[in-house]
């Protein structure tokens, strides 16, 4: 009766309540595998302004969180967003890739899309709003450059990588420590959305030849004038480690 009387309240205000169930909820699926394998530190990497993190909290991950940004602008709200929990910390502005050093980042108008690499057609006319409108010059390191510092009192560990066609660097820069991450999870486009960017197939075979295993894959980026699916969200586990 009572659960009654709150789902008719939340209608009344246009939400509605339902049990999290891993078939149904990606942040839910997600959780469930960082249980599943004892995660206690997840790498968000293309943090913009805390999205990610922010569902993680709130679908009830309890471990660390350390959380990259290259742009000035997103970088300052991730700052603001962090402050108040005390198992977040953002790393200083910076991009990561596959060097030590700056770089110079396109600035998209959605600030989500933004890239180091030049965006395609296909992208812009996807997604409103989402061309670029300027550059930044960052700096730039390599995730094994700056994840030890985060590591000694963690030995189970998680990276996201949401970086808009720059994961293949991040991988290249990242070796050593990726190849003690329980797990992964990427963005993988169907099609090119960025130049020279490296698709679907290239990323699975890499990060399974790297000891990873296709964990779920969970919708992304869909194109809204046709239905196409441009990119999903793929998480990887290493089964060895869950043993």
């Amino acid at each position: 009766m009572l659960k009654k009387l709150i789902r008719g309240g939340l209608r009344k205000v246009g939400f509605d309540l339902h049990r999290l169930l891993t078939v149904s909820n990606p942040a839910f699926q997600l959780l469930k595998g960082l249980e599943r394998f004892q995660v206690d530190l997840v790498f968000d990497i293309g943090a913009n302004t805390g999205q990610f993190a922010s569902e993680l909290r709130r679908i009830g991950y309890k471990g660390q969180l350390v959380s990259f940004e290259p742009l000035s602008v997103a970088h300052r709200v991730l700052k603001k967003t962090a402050e108040r929990d005390p198992g977040w910390i953002v790393h200083e502005q910076c991009a990561i890739g596959d060097t030590d050093g700056e770089i110079e980042i396109n600035v998209a108008g959605n600030s989500v899309s933004s890239s180091v690499l030049p965006m395609l057609d296909i992208h812009s006319f996807a997604a409103k709003g989402s061309a670029y409108v300027g550059s930044e010059m960052v700096a730039i390191n390599r995730l094994d450059s700056v994840a030890p510092s985060y590591l000694q009192n963690s030995n189970r560990y998680f990276v996201k990588v949401d970086t808009q066609g720059y994961e293949w660097q991040v991988l290249d820069g990242g070796r050593e420590t990726f190849a003690k991450a329980q797990g992964v999870l990427c963005e993988l486009s169907l099609t090119p959305l960025y130049e020279g960017q490296r698709l679907w197939m290239d990323m699975l075979q890499r990060l399974n030849s790297e000891g990873f295993t296709l964990w779920s894959i969970q919708k992304g980026f869909t194109d809204p004038r046709d239905g196409r699916t441009l990119q999903v969200d793929a998480v990887f586990f290493r089964e060895s480690f869950g043993n």
